[in-house]
């Protein structure tokens, strides 16, 4: 007699291991300058799909759509004090992008704020060893949100020995 738990759990394992990688990524580092960088586009890299979401109370309304609610719910947990949960408004970036080889990687988010005109600010992580697909997150939270203003344009770069390989924007970036 063949037993199904043990064959859906192969399967399951099996179909687990094709599945985008998610790994540990370190805190972004604000970077003090946006430096230029050169520009050499690789087929071998490619950003796959970005989201973005706005965390702010004075501008949420009312939903009924469970998963937007989730996410508010999602982004504020832990919040009880004021400070807390104005500490956790602001703009969520989410970028999933694929590594066809193996390579040491800078994923680099440049944007401006609303309150700083054409200041162009910027965050990095580091990606050694990546390869397949990995998500990178970063966040515009807390005093640099209230403070500085909204995110008006931003761009998402992938950067390898200090050139540019792959990258994706905003419609407002220029």
């Amino acid at each position: 007699m063949i037993r199904p738990l043990p064959i859906v759990c192969l399967l399951f394992a099996v179909l687990a291991g094709g599945c985008a990688v998610s790994t540990p990524q370190s805190q972004p580092r604000l970077l003090h300058r946006a430096d230029v960088v050169p520009l050499a586009i690789d087929p071998a890299f490619s950003f796959r799909k970005t989201s973005l979401f706005v965390h702010d109370r004075k501008e949420e309304k009312q939903t009924t759509n469970a998963m937007v609610s989730f996410e508010r719910e999602r982004l504020g947990y832990g919040a009880i004090m004021g400070n807390e949960i104005t500490a956790s408004e602001g703009h969520y970036f989410h970028f999933w992008w694929r590594a066809q080889r193996p390579a040491h990687l800078t994923v680099r988010l440049e944007y401006r704020q609303e309150n700083l005109g054409a200041y162009v600010q910027a965050q990095e992580v580091d990606v050694p060893a990546a390869k397949g697909t990995v998500e990178t997150s970063f966040k515009v939270v807390g005093d640099a949100y209230h403070q500085d203003g909204r995110v008006t344009a931003w761009r998402a770069l992938l950067i390898e020995n200090g050139k540019v390989v792959a990258l994706t924007q905003s419609f407002l970036w220029n």
